[in-house]
């Protein structure tokens, strides 16, 4: 064993750029692997893990206090097919006086809960302790959402509904029941009007078996006591919106990937292996059995791999968190945070299997080279070939094409089998290359959109003394004329952001209100139209799925003292599910005292940004102007991770075609000593080389394009359902023969700059 060790490292120092090779593209390998199922497995249900670590209620029913009584509530628990409930909680909707941190003014969900556990919806208390004194009452805040600075909530004292409290806790509810609690003697005070039943079902699997638990339920209790449910499945589908929209493209790129990876540490094992017959003939001439032979280069390609496969796995992680932060940056729900993160399994993966793969590739020519006599192992790649190949090679020569080209074109014969496993690789790279492009523009023309399009240039925020701004020392309607009045001002229109409640829905609404004209803000309706009279209001896609309504409908909308009814009368093409859009009269309508917060600018043509920012800084010290953003950040999220993946792959595939090149020209220096002899310049071999491999880049090319644009079309409209995002027409056809062309040439470039790298030691 002490030979077979020797000869090894000895062969590891000796061909110091194969062991670079082997090493470098299972770095990147690893590293493309980790990178796309970790991404795929921080996709995979988050909300399912917090769901099952805290017990989240499948229903969250809310009936009239004044039709039920709590011990008919109470028996509901006993019914057929319930596994587990808690409650009776009584719940009220009081108004909060004063923002605190983690909640804003407006109306607030409060339910009287003795404690934080129970077989059902086990609240995870992270901060404070629970209400249970006089004048106590925990916040519902996610925690790691808002950072350490959600706790200087804790002590805050605020009034709901008139009555005096102080937050003593910061807490979270996978189920969202509710926005705050207290102690059950203490909601009394907020004269509650509902009861709150939360269930576990034996089965809940989907939307039919949870409507026959809710119809069981809502037989047992006398006739129109049941107002509301909220079904964990739409809790689910809000939760992981903006995960879902990635899950599609990542399998895309994971797949390629693995195949990517499998396929260049095949051929760059396998080609190591084979290019040191000579050497295997040598051992075996000074005494090294055919064991001994196998054993010697599977540690020399072990070594490198080995190193290459750790290094990769590091990297891989520290490129994949800056990702997971991205997608998963506010997502909604409670403790989701904690589900997601850098699984054990994927690092598992990548430094077992890849190993593995290495062996795997370098076992099948060892064996191989450890049945050929010692006397031919050594004379491999010195006897003349002879075949179809040659006859290839024959022909070309006997083109007009030049002598160089002629006899670069015929190289990919000479060895057809590592020749295509290169081609292999580089249709999966120009597929990805040609896959990214497609998704990236029909993502960034949907970022484009969903910010407006530059239809409004500025936003003016009015400051707040109570979060430590300058307050403006003009009121709302003279501000907004205020700001008309300034240069370059072409439109001003108001807005206000106004919190209600559906009926049943612990989770909170936001009316955005608009005052002046606001259908050329750039907002895309899909469906319907834009608002145009007070009770109508337009919609994301999301909102209409996630409570199962439809254009047309109607609802009300609650604060703690009104009501009123509105009419869906649009849907945008997306936008948070929690945010819709109305006039200001029924804003006003809602809440009386509502005022203008944020005002949205045109400008007329040449007005400088800058400019007009800066008079509105002087005009009143408590606006605070900022430039329109025009790229959606989740959009940029989408490129930037197609992007990198890209990367990474397209890596990979050009270490492909670099191995190539360096072996074939290691298999024939023999060949390039004559041509070299007989007057070919060291450019010449150079053009040689590269011809042989963008041959082989334009035939990937061809290949490789179409099945991207396939990908495209067959994930796109995936990725958009996923999303809740139908893209219109304009957004998906993104291909034309321009860049169709230069995609085909991308094959070329991919291969072409693989075999330009090792040049210097070809032309030596």
């Amino acid at each position: 064993m002490r030979a077979v060790w020797r000869a090894a490292r000895a062969g590891v120092r000796r061909r110091r750029l194969q062991t670079f090779v082997i090493g470098l593209v299972v770095l990147v390998s690893t590293m493309t692997i980790v990178v796309a199922l970790g991404l795929l497995d921080a996709a995979s249900a988050p909300f399912d893990r917090a769901f099952d670590r805290q017990q989240g209620a499948q229903l969250d029913v809310t009936f009239d206090a004044a039709k039920v009584t709590p011990g008919q509530l109470a028996a509901t628990s006993r019914l057929p097919g319930v596994a587990a409930a808690a409650g009776p909680f009584a719940q009220a909707v009081a108004d909060l006086d004063r923002q605190v941190v983690v909640h804003d003014v407006g109306p607030v969900t409060v339910v009287g809960r003795a404690d934080p556990g129970g077989a059902v919806d086990r609240v995870n208390l992270w901060a404070g302790h629970w209400a249970t004194g006089p004048g106590e009452v925990v916040f519902s805040s996610p925690p790691g959402v808002g950072g350490e600075g959600t706790r200087a909530a804790l002590g805050r004292r605020i009034e709901l509904s008139g009555v005096p409290f102080t937050v003593v806790g910061l807490a979270s509810s996978v189920s969202r029941t509710a926005d705050a609690w207290v102690a059950p003697d203490r909601i009394a005070l907020l004269h509650p009007t509902s009861a709150q039943m939360l269930y576990r079902f034996a089965d809940a699997a989907g939307d039919s078996a949870l409507r026959t638990d809710l119809r069981t339920v809502a037989g047992a209790v006398p006739a129109g006591a049941l107002t509301a449910a909220q079904s964990y499945l739409n809790l689910k589908q809000r939760a992981e919106h903006s995960p879902n929209t990635f899950v599609p493209f990542l399998m895309v790129f994971g797949v390629l990937g693995l195949l990517v990876a499998v396929l260049i540490v095949g051929n760059v094992v396998s080609g190591a292996v084979v290019s040191g017959f000579r050497h295997i003939g040598v051992l075996k001439a000074i005494g090294f059995t055919p064991n001994q032979v196998v054993a010697v280069y599977l540690v020399m390609v072990s070594v490198p791999a080995l190193a290459g496969c750790v290094l990769g796995t590091v990297l891989g992680d520290l490129a994949e968190q800056p990702l997971l932060r991205q997608i998963f940056n506010g997502m909604s729900g409670a403790d989701l945070a904690d589900s997601v993160g850098l699984s054990p399994w994927v690092d598992l993966v990548a430094l077992s299997g890849l190993p593995v793969l290495v062996l795997l590739a370098a076992l099948l020519p060892s064996l191989r080279a450890r049945s050929l006599p010692a006397a031919r192992a050594i004379s491999a790649g010195s006897a003349q070939r002879r075949g179809r190949a040659l006859r290839i090679q024959r022909r070309l020569t006997g083109s007009p094409l030049p002598r160089s080209v002629s006899l670069g074109l015929g190289l990919p014969f000479a060895r057809p089998g590592r020749s295509l496993l290169t081609l292999a690789a580089v249709v999966l790279g120009v597929t990805t290359v040609t896959f990214s492009t497609g998704l990236a523009t029909t993502v960034t023309a949907f970022g484009k959109a969903a910010e407006g399009g530059g239809a409004y240039q500025v936003v003016v925020d009015a400051g707040r003394a109570d979060v430590g701004m300058t307050a403006p020392t003009h009121t709302d309607a003279q501000i907004q004329s205020l700001l008309g009045t300034l240069p370059g001002a072409a439109q001003v229109t108001a807005s206000a952001y106004v919190p209600v409640r559906l009926p049943g829905v612990a989770e909170g609404l936001t009316l955005v209100a608009y005052r002046g004209t606001s259908a050329d803000l750039g907002t895309l309706v899909v469906s319907g139209r834009w608002f145009r009279g007070p009770g109508e209001i337009v919609v994301p896609p999301g909102f209409l799925t996630l409570h199962e309504l439809a254009v047309g409908d109607r609802f009300t909308l609650r604060t703690a003292r009104r009501a009123e009814p509105v009419t869906i009368v649009g849907e945008t093409l997306s936008g948070d599910p929690d945010y819709v859009s109305t006039d200001w009269a029924t804003a006003t309508a809602v809440d009386p005292g509502v005022e203008g917060t944020q005002y949205l600018v045109k400008l007329t043509g040449g007005t400088s940004v800058d400019a007009y920012q800066a008079a509105v800084r002087a005009a009143d010290r408590g606006l605070y102007p900022t430039a329109k953003e025009t790229v959606n950040a989740g959009a940029m999220t989408a490129v930037g991770s197609a992007s990198v993946l890209s990367l990474l792959l397209g890596t990979v595939a050009a270490l492909g075609v670099f191995n190539t090149v360096v072996l074939n020209a290691r298999e024939r220096r023999r060949d390039l000593g004559m041509l070299k002899s007989i007057g070919m310049t060291p450019r010449q071999v150079t053009a040689m080389m590269v011809t042989s491999m963008s041959a082989l880049g334009l035939a990937g090319g061809a290949v490789g394009v179409p099945l991207g644009i396939l990908a495209e079309r067959l994930i796109l409209p995936v990725t958009g359902r996923a999303g809740g995002i139908d893209f219109p027409a304009s957004m998906r056809e993104v291909w034309h023969p321009g860049n169709v062309t230069l995609l085909v040439l991308s094959g070329v470039a991919l291969a072409a700059l693989g075999a330009l790298i090792p040049r210097g030691r070809r032309r030596g």
